[in-house]
């Protein structure tokens, strides 16, 4: 049984009761767990339903309160208070928190998913989705996080989700790639020839021209058309960015192609379908969406006077090619800089007639580098960090996601490297990994001792007062979720997981789990330690952080 919600439910019930009013079901901030180690006084839970109420009902709040105090009684509650302006608080009896802990050991990761009742959708989530021009960059990095985290969530809490790369393959930048890529190649080979002014500079292509030429000799490479190398730098490039992606951590679902939207005749098809519904209009021999009527600063041009198409045109198509798949929820994770992007997309799909609510798109803001408290200028030559290869080669998959992930998204993010390095308790990576190898260690030290084999449930009913903040913390971890789950912002799991880590290191310092005096408490604790971490294991899993036996 879920207490939190079995408890919620019957104070709802009274509330219905005693002023036929349901409005409390309506919202989910009406019952609230206090997991904050200096509110103890607070109560256990609280419940601001009194506030609410007051307006509707025409009453004070305390006397709203006050009425809710009496008629409020459950076997599970010890006692209420009513605190303030008439919030009311409750403290749990010893048998709640003994069926709280029988639940969480039994129930496992199963007690943090979604009821059974609950709506699941079928989400699409876009992320990264770089050119494939170059490696990825420092804020690639954070957005691949952003996305993949998300989609975890997601997906452990019951939702059918899709990841999904869109590759940027089409268009002037792939002519503009080969072209450079070629120029490099001719360079290499000893033969003048000069970047395209609005090419790429970058000296990963001169990299790529050594491997090309001992792969296919110079004299063969001279005779090869254009398309060759546009072809050849895409993919080499484009295989790169799985090979980063991959030892990020981050594994794609589907990997999709700009350029079948304009092989297959798709955008012609969304074009024919917005003129229908009277979304666009010709101006100076150019194609253009009404973006202004839907919110845009300007109108978009989709079709150029040369009869090129635009991007705007294959995210049109994108879209429609979306819905078609399936999928009822849309999610996008880009850089801030696309702000007015996000605008259009949601005015695309009203004109196509969709509503716009079925796209999200998540905005992150700028990452930097720092260093001894100094922000690291980005030079190759100097050997500086200017890559997301390089961020994970220096500090490590488990640190580059978790710094990542460590801050809101739409807050600028500063990734200290001096701290990412530390092999000690202030690198936060380093403290939670620590907490789950000491309930491993914990665990692993009892099966060698007399008389506590196969600890299970049942042996929570010993548990004591020292316990019980830990125990709330872990059940907390199903709101965290459910609100990653319909806010989609990710930042919370990460301090969540180091505020448990920290809340279990102080409670070790404090108590003996094994002690020989108190046999029954000490399978107690036991239990508790188990709960504690399938909590981690779950937590580590969802970051994509690794769970190591050992350290």
């Amino acid at each position: 049984m879920n207490l939190l919600l079995h408890l919620k439910e019957a104070f709802h019930e009274t509330i219905a009761k005693l002023f036929n009013s349901d409005q409390a079901r309506l919202s989910n901030h009406l019952f609230l767990l206090n997991v904050d180690d200096q509110k103890q006084d607070f109560g256990d839970l609280s419940s601001n339903a009194a506030l609410i109420l007051a307006k509707e009902l025409k009453m004070q709040p305390r006397a709203v309160a006050a009425q809710l105090q009496s008629a409020f009684t459950h076997p599970y509650i010890l006692k209420t208070e009513i605190a303030g302006p008439g919030f009311i608080n409750l403290w749990l009896t010893k048998e709640a928190y003994v069926l709280l802990a029988e639940t969480l050991f039994n129930e496992n990761e199963q007690f943090f998913k979604l009821e059974e009742s609950a709506p699941r959708h079928s989400y699409n989530i876009e992320f990264v989705s770089a050119n494939p021009t170059g490696p990825l960059h420092l804020g690639h990095g954070r957005g691949g996080i952003i996305g993949d985290v998300l989609g975890n969530v997601l997906s452990f809490m019951g939702h059918k989700v899709t990841k999904e790369f869109y590759i940027n393959d089409a268009g002037n930048q792939i002519q503009k790639l080969g072209a450079s890529f070629k120029a490099r190649c001719l360079q290499e080979l000893g033969t003048a020839a000069e970047l395209p002014e609005d090419g790429y500079q970058g000296d990963y292509l001169k990299e790529l021209a050594t491997t090309c030429i001992k792969t296919h000799g110079g004299a063969k490479l001279l005779e090869q058309p254009d398309q060759f190398f546009e072809q050849y730098a895409k993919d080499m490039l484009l295989q790169k960015i799985k090979d980063t992606l991959n030892s990020y951590g981050i594994m794609f679902d589907v990997w999709f192609s700009e350029k079948t939207l304009h092989e297959n005749g798709a955008i012609t098809a969304s074009l024919a379908k917005l003129a229908q519904r009277n979304a666009t209009y010709e101006k100076d021999g150019a194609l253009w969406f009404k973006s202004t009527e839907y919110g845009d600063d300007k109108d978009r041009v989709v079709r150029k006077a040369t009869g090129e198409l635009t991007y705007a045109a294959a995210d049109i198509a994108y879209l429609e090619n979306k819905i078609a798949r399936g999928f009822d929820q849309l999610i996008m994770v880009l850089g801030q800089d696309h702000h007015s992007y996000k605008q259009r997309l949601a005015g695309i799909l009203q004109a196509l007639g969709y509503q716009p609510t079925l796209l999200e798109v998540i905005l992150y803001q700028l990452v930097s580098l720092k260093e001894g408290g100094q922000a690291l200028r980005m030079s190759k030559r100097k050997g500086r960090i200017i890559t997301l290869e390089d961020v994970i080669e220096t500090v490590g998959k488990d640190v580059a996601r978790f710094f990542y992930l460590n801050r809101k998204a739409d807050a600028h993010l500063d990734f200290d490297i001096e701290l990412a390095l530390k092999k000690n308790d202030e690198n936060p990576v380093y403290y939670i990994q620590y907490a789950y190898v000491r309930t491993g260690s914990i665990l692993e030290k009892s099966k060698a001792l007399e008389g506590y084999a196969a600890i299970d449930a049942h042996d929570a009913e010993f548990l004591g007062t020292a316990e019980y903040l830990l125990l709330k913390k872990i059940m907390s971890l199903k709101a965290i979720l459910e609100s990653i789950s319909s806010t989609h912002q990710t930042h919370p799991l990460t301090y969540y997981v180091l505020e448990l880590a920290q809340l279990f290191h102080r409670y070790y310092a404090e108590n003996r789990v094994i002690n020989p005096e108190n046999h029954r408490q000490s399978r107690a604790r036991l239990a508790l330690i188990t709960i504690l971490r399938n909590t981690f294991g779950i937590c580590l899993e969802l970051l994509g952080v690794s769970a190591p036996e050992k350290m």
